[in-house]
């Protein structure tokens, strides 16, 4: 069997560099030399190398995280070369990187959303209005980031304003939501036509994390993930119907996890990920084990899917 030319895409610029690289290492190691020749690409440094590379390459995995890389600019580029690739497309992609974009496509699917207000740059923030119409605690986090990067959980009028400030270091527009105190579920979606929804996680961040911060998703140890969630068989099956109803409500192709707050048996929808953390120890390919895939056995299905779908498009002249 002839093997495939993978581009492995991995590192860029955003704030997201560190865990990207992370990654993409970790893929690379995992992918099956038998199956594929894999050629390494860094958008910091690579990008007229990939250009150039283009017509050798039969796929590409891109395990980039945060603007540039997960927000449908690496997809334009790679649609622009002709190049096959995992996950959601340009318009997918930078659909569910805008939290309020998010929310509002949620809602039109009939998920339900913590409530919420937005603050742009150069706006007054109205703490009064605010903490009236959302109530104490609140959650502050920049509408285009991941990780958690820039996100505070604010408890007090005073601090509010501060926790914006911080938020507006990492975008222009800075959402506020009403904290929902409950269980933090996460499901993982897989496929192009035909989804299948991965076992669910319960995450657990330890003691010394207020909420799922950037430390306690990358610091080993920091967060107990558990998995299979220990929810119903009703409750399994209304969590993963929530997680296949975000992921077509956002345009998303291949795979996703949304991740959700459960609350008197409601699940509240935060954010899905289009390119969820990809270590072997990462929340979804952990979902992923627990349905019968290994780490290497997911990376081909998700070579297989992008792959797919690209044959299946009829845009190009």
């Amino acid at each position: 069997m002839q093997k495939k030319s993978i581009a492995l895409i991995f590192g860029g610029i955003s704030s997201e560099r560190d865990v990207s690289l992370n990654s993409g290492k970790q893929v690379f190691d995992a992918l099956d030399k038998n199956k594929y020749d894999i050629a390494t690409y860094d958008p910091k440094t690579d990008i007229p190398r990939l250009v150039n590379d283009a017509d050798g390459i039969d796929c590409a995995l891109i395990i980039l995280h945060g603007p540039y890389g997960e927000d449908g600019t690496v997809q334009g580029l790679l649609d622009l070369l002709d190049i096959p690739y995992q996950g959601a497309g340009v318009l997918g992609s930078a659909v569910a990187m805008n939290k309020l974009l998010s929310k509002g496509l949620y809602e039109q699917a009939g998920l339900t959303v913590p409530p919420y207000a937005v603050v742009r740059r150069g706006e007054p923030v109205d703490v009064d209005t605010i903490v009236t119409r959302l109530g104490l605690p609140l959650v502050v986090k920049p509408v285009e980031t991941g990780s958690s990067v820039g996100m505070s959980i604010v408890r007090t009028d005073a601090s509010l304003e501060a926790a914006v400030g911080k938020a507006f270091g990492f975008g222009a527009t800075v959402m506020i939501e009403a904290h929902i105190s409950g269980t933090e579920i996460t499901c993982g979606v897989l496929g192009n036509d035909d989804l299948e929804a991965l076992p669910l996680i319960e995450i657990i961040p330890g003691d010394n994390h207020e909420f799922f911060d950037y430390d306690a998703k990358y610091q080993p140890g920091a967060t107990r993930e558990v998995c299979p969630a220990p929810l119903s068989a009703e409750l399994t099956r209304k969590a993963q119907a929530c997680a296949i109803a975000a992921h077509r409500a956002l345009y998303c192709q291949g795979y996703s996890r949304t991740d959700m707050i459960l609350k008197d048996n409601e699940f509240f929808i935060l954010e899905t990920n289009t390119i969820p953390g990809m270590t072997a120890t990462s929340l979804y390919p952990q979902s992923a084990e627990a349905a019968g895939f290994s780490f290497g056995g997911l990376l081909d299905r998700l070579i297989e899917l992008g792959m797919d779908a690209r044959r299946r498009q009829t845009t190009r002249g």
